[in-house]
């Protein structure tokens, strides 16, 4: 795992400015992503997803199974160039772009083969904690509208993305040596949480073990947890009733419910996450499985943690 001195000196990345998902559906793709609450557009044979801030941060591909395509992140002008020397350095050998990627910034593939961009580009993600607020309600006022009064769910921007990994602590030590990303806390070699040092919520990118990598979950920022649960209702009434939640997260501390999407992975809605400010140091810890995961909540379901993608001879 990368030393804490050594990660304080590697120049960062500071956003995710999108991913690209592939699937074997654009139609259930539409769907899925429309009901969620994203703004969805068909553009020549793919879709693009918005999120209520307008920016795109998704672009969805037809393919004959579902994988990441790829990932992109976003940097400081001045930060490029020490980027670029630290990918290298860490091992990385750049790549061809994604044929239907740009030619911006540069391009390579991660330990575990995951194409990735790196480009120059406006901080997309919050520059301090944002507030979430549900108002209470006084003496002698309703505290609640009826529920045919309910306005769609509508997430606010991308949160973080959680990859499966065969060596979730290679992907932590070569994340933080190659993009400057840093340790927030993890649980043994289980699962890892990452924060980007320019402020950042307490993940950007989260790596969780598996026998190959794979695609496990975007999460989208609502205003608070009482959204976080009309959500789950919303994507219920659109017949998608498979996930986890309602519950509350320990390492990040955010309200969630994940909808499992038809491929086998999940979308989550998430608030109140716990927020790392531009230079400081979080106390990140190792802490045990059973004491990682939730604070509240219904169990785990069996399927939260299968990787669909493992065993499939990959196409790249």
């Amino acid at each position: 795992m990368i030393d804490p001195v050594v990660a304080s000196a590697c120049a960062s990345v500071h956003s995710i400015d999108h991913f690209a998902l592939d699937v074997p559906s654009l139609a259930d793709a539409e769907r899925f992503f429309g009901a969620f609450g994203l703004d969805v557009a068909a553009a020549a044979a793919e879709l693009d997803l918005r999120a209520a801030d307008g920016h795109r941060w998704a672009r969805i591909f037809p393919a004959s199974r579902k994988s990441l395509a790829y990932l992109t992140f976003s940097c400081f002008e001045q930060d490029f160039a020490a980027i670029l020397d630290q990918v290298t350095t860490a091992g990385a050998e750049l790549a061809a772009p994604h044929d239907r990627g740009d030619a911006s910034g540069f391009w390579f593939r991660d330990p575990d083969g995951n194409l990735i961009q790196v480009k120059i580009g406006p901080k997309t993600t919050p520059v301090t904690k944002e507030p979430c607020v549900v108002a209470s309600s006084h003496a002698d006022e309703r505290g609640a509208h009826m529920r045919s009064a309910a306005k769609t769910v509508r997430p606010k921007r991308l949160s973080h993305v959680l990859l499966f990994s065969p060596d979730v602590l290679g992907a932590l030590d070569f994340y933080g040596k190659a993009l400057g990303l840093r340790l927030s806390d993890k649980s043994l070699d289980i699962i890892a949480f990452t924060h980007a040092p320019h402020g950042s919520d307490h993940h950007l990118v989260a790596f969780a073990k598996s026998s190959a990598r794979g695609w496990h979950h975007a999460a989208w920022d609502v205003d608070n947890m009482n959204l976080v649960g009309q959500g789950a209702s919303q994507m219920a009434a659109a017949g998608f009733t498979k996930g986890w939640g309602t519950g509350r997260h320990v390492l990040g501390s955010n309200y969630f419910h994940y909808v499992q999407d038809p491929w086998g992975s999940f979308c989550e809605y998430s608030a109140d996450i716990d927020f790392v400010s531009a230079g400081q140091v979080w106390p990140a810890g190792d802490f045990a499985p059973e004491d990682s995961l939730y604070l509240w909540g219904p169990p785990v379901p069996d399927d939260f943690i299968h990787n669909t993608e493992a065993g499939v001879v990959s196409e790249d």
